[in-house]
C-alpha cells in the first residue's frame, strides 16, 4: 500500500529547495506519494516577522544554507532577483510582490494536477542552482516547466482568468500547515505528525518504515 506524506513548501525558502533532492530520492526508493503543497513565505503570511526576529537570523540562514548545499553537493545560490521584494537592511517587505504570488499560484495549479513535486523541482533549480540571473526574464521558467511536462503560458493564462481558485488552494495549504503543529518550511507531515526541515527526512523515513513503508 502506497504511503502518502504532505510537504509544505515555500518558493522563497532555501531549505525548501535543499530538501528537494532527498525528497526525489525518497520517491525513487520507496513506494511513497509526496504531495507538495505550496504556501506563502513568512514574509507574506506575517509581514512583521523579520522585524521581530534577532537581526542575526538572516545572516545565519545565508551562511547555513550555503554550508548545507556544499555538504550535500547541491548547486546553490540565492535567487536573482529574490522571490520576495524586501529591503534587507530595514527588513521592510514591499507592498507590491510581482514574483512570489505568481510562483506560488503556479505551484498550486501543479498541485491540483497532482504533479507539484516535479514542477517545483524544475522551477526551483532555475531560481536556486546559480545557473541563471534574471530567472523572471526570457524563457527560463517556460523551458523549465516544459521539461516537467507543463505549458507555462497556458498555466499563467488560467491563473489570470481565475486567480481566486489558486488562492483558495494556497489558503487551504496554509490552514493545514498551521494545523500540523509547525509554521516553518519545509515541513513534512505524515499521519498528522510534522517533521520540520530538510535535516529531518531521515527521521521521517524511520517513522514511515515503522508504518510499513516498502521499497520499490
Amino acid at each position: 500500500m502506497t504511503l502518502s506524506v504532505d510537504l509544505f513548501y515555500s518558493y522563497r525558502s532555501p531549505y525548501s529547495y535543499l530538501a528537494l533532492p532527498k525528497t526525489l530520492k525518497l520517491v525513487e526508493q520507496y513506494d511513497l506519494a509526496v504531495n507538495l503543497r505550496p504556501v506563502y513565505p513568512l514574509a507574506i503570511r506575517e509581514p512583521g516577522f523579520f522585524k521581530k526576529t534577532n537581526p542575526q537570523f538572516i545572516r545565519y540562514v545565508v551562511l547555513d544554507s550555503a554550508r548545507v548545499a556544499e555538504h550535500e553537493g547541491i548547486p546553490f545560490r540565492f535567487p536573482r532577483p529574490n522571490p520576495i521584494v524586501q529591503d534587507l537592511t530595514t527588513l521592510e517587505v514591499a507592498a507590491e510582490q510581482p514574483y512570489i504570488h505568481r510562483l506560488t499560484r503556479l505551484g498550486a495549479m501543479a498541485q491540483l494536477e497532482g504533479r507539484s513535486l516535479a514542477f517545483t523541482y524544475a522551477i526551483a533549480r532555475v531560481l536556486w542552482d546559480g545557473s541563471v540571473s534574471g530567472w523572471n526574464e526570457g524563457d527560463h521558467l517556460a523551458r523549465a516547466a516544459e521539461q516537467a511536462g507543463f505549458d507555462l503560458a497556458a498555466m499563467d493564462a488560467a491563473i489570470t482568468a481565475d486567480p481566486d481558485r489558486y488562492e483558495q488552494v494556497i489558503a487551504e495549504n496554509e490552514k493545514d500547515h498551521a494545523a500540523s503543529g509547525h509554521w516553518g518550511v519545509p515541513t513534512f507531515v505524515f499521519e498528522n505528525e510534522p517533521f520540520f526541515g530538510q535535516d529531518r527526512i531521515d527521521l521521517l523515513i524511520w517513522r514511515m518504515q515503522g508504518k510499513g513503508l516498502p521499497k520499490r
